[in-house]
């Protein structure tokens, strides 16, 4: 029982860490963001109200990565089919190296957003404006997939289902 129990605590953590996560990336590109430009056009007020956002939100995700690649760790070895990290050896196992890879890409796609472009000196020019939205929306299209990998993942640990 307490092995079940443990299990469930890292299995809760991993998925509020990736809704903490992804969802903020959902919720920051499909609705602050439109709905920021919409009120207030694409000036100044809107890059300080998104800046402010996301300077809220950068501990939250920071702490969130953590706790993913920490939880993600102890559940991938829960599965009998897991070979290791970034191994291709079965389907399992291939289906969490593309799923690592991609969270991997994430994580570098958010630090250059908040560490590169959110820490320059002066504003951005429209170019790296652009930039900056876009790297967003990648992360948010990453993150879908990452969620539809999570859900292969689980349903191939899971074994084929009954006849």
């Amino acid at each position: 029982m307490p092995r079940q129990i443990v299990f469930a605590v890292v299995t809760f953590l991993h998925d509020l860490f990736t809704a903490v996560w992804v969802g903020g990336l959902i919720g920051l590109g499909v609705a602050v963001l439109p709905a920021a430009r919409k009120v207030l056009g694409t000036g100044p007020q809107t890059k300080q109200l998104m800046d402010a956002i996301q300077k809220r939100l950068s501990a939250l995700v920071y702490a969130s990565m953590a706790g993913l690649v920490l939880t993600g760790l102890l559940l991938a070895n829960r599965s009998p089919a897991f070979q290791g990290l970034f191994h291709f050896s079965n389907a399992y196992s291939a289906v969490l190296a593309v799923k690592h890879i991609l969270v991997l890409a994430m994580i570098g796609v958010a630090l250059y957003r908040s560490l590169v472009l959110g820490r320059r000196k002066g504003p951005l020019g429209p170019s790296q404006e652009r930039v900056k939205a876009g790297l967003l929306f990648l992360n948010v299209l990453l993150g879908i997939v990452v969620l539809l990998l999570s859900g292969i993942s689980a349903a191939l640990s899971a074994g084929p289902p009954p006849a």
